[in-house]
């Protein structure tokens, strides 16, 4: 018997039906792929377990359920008790400048809290963060937010930040607008990935403005967009980040009109004392920024 199709079987049975399952699956698992497997189990038991609508378990799905169940929901408890307490590993992934700038502070006091933290970080962006989320890789991730998480993923969103446009301080542009106004722009554009939140936001608002130009230089992070625009490469597209010191060759151009960013917390499965913990500092740390920087941060509605 497959012990993953009983641990779907079991999701199913506690929370009344497939969708419900989905929604509280501790990773990320499409609808489809939990009918097909629990299908696949009532297939080898040679019984129905549940009827669809409404939701119902038969005499044998009951007893199934009743057989199951404390094994599944023991699974934690004894996994903490084997840590020796409450579980103090957090796997988390964030932007460069998040990993740099912001997460010591949070790190320090989230271990006055818990004394035998361990953290295990990555640098990393949607949309590969959120297959790592799926994959139960990472606990929790920090950064830019693009629309609705998958199924089983949850959202945080702390606040909205601007999207800017960087030029060299050698550049004679005032404003953006300039760039609008022209027949074309022969400035090479510098961006992150044309998957990422930023270069979906900016081709939006170009769209909306009748604006085509498009990414002629496309690198990994955020500082490297500063770097290249700072040699004189292009113009780069970022976003107005709280205290964020810029290159020494660069400066902003605000881009009114343009969709503000999401920035914020993503996690899978339940909130453990310890991811509790850890949001609370992240929105302690959040509403500092918002406070020192009113005009490039906005909360969110």
């Amino acid at each position: 018997m497959n012990i993953h199709h009983l641990e779907l079987f079991y999701y199913v049975a506690r929370h009344g039906g497939i969708m419900e399952a989905v929604r509280n699956i501790p990773y990320g698992i499409q609808q489809p792929a939990v009918s097909g497997q629990v299908a696949q189990l009532e297939e080898y038991l040679g019984v129905t377990l549940f009827h669809r609508r409404p939701f119902s378990l038969t005499p044998q799905g009951r007893e199934l359920y009743d057989f199951i169940r404390p094994f599944f929901e023991n699974l934690t408890p004894m996994a903490e008790k084997l840590r020796g307490g409450v579980a103090q590993h957090l796997r988390i992934a964030a932007s460069e400048i998040v990993l740099r700038d912001y997460l010591p502070s949070i790190l320090e006091e989230l271990g006055k809290q818990f004394p035998k933290l361990k953290v295990s970080l990555r640098e990393g962006y949607d949309p590969e963060i959120i297959h790592w989320l799926q994959h139960q890789e990472i606990d929790a991730s920090i950064g830019l937010l693009a629309g609705k998480p998958p199924a089983g993923i949850h959202a945080m969103p702390i606040f909205k930040m601007p999207l800017v446009l960087l030029v060299s301080k050698r550049s004679g542009l005032k404003s953006a607008k300039e760039l609008w106004q022209r027949d074309r722009i022969d400035e090479t554009l510098i961006t992150v990935p044309s998957n990422q939140p930023i270069c979906r936001a900016f081709q939006d608002g170009l769209a909306k403005l009748k604006v085509d130009w498009f990414s002629g230089i496309e690198v990994s992070s955020v500082d490297m967009v500063q770097s290249y625009v700072g040699k004189g490469y292009g113009i780069g597209v970022t976003v107005g980040v709280p205290r964020t010191k810029y290159h020494p060759e660069v400066r902003p151009l605000a881009l009114p009109g343009f969709e503000l960013i999401a920035f914020g917390v993503l996690w899978q499965g339940k909130r453990t004392g310890l991811l509790e913990a850890f949001l609370k500092e992240v929105e302690k740390v959040a509403g500092g920024l918002a406070a020192d920087n009113d005009a490039a941060l906005l909360p969110l509605d």
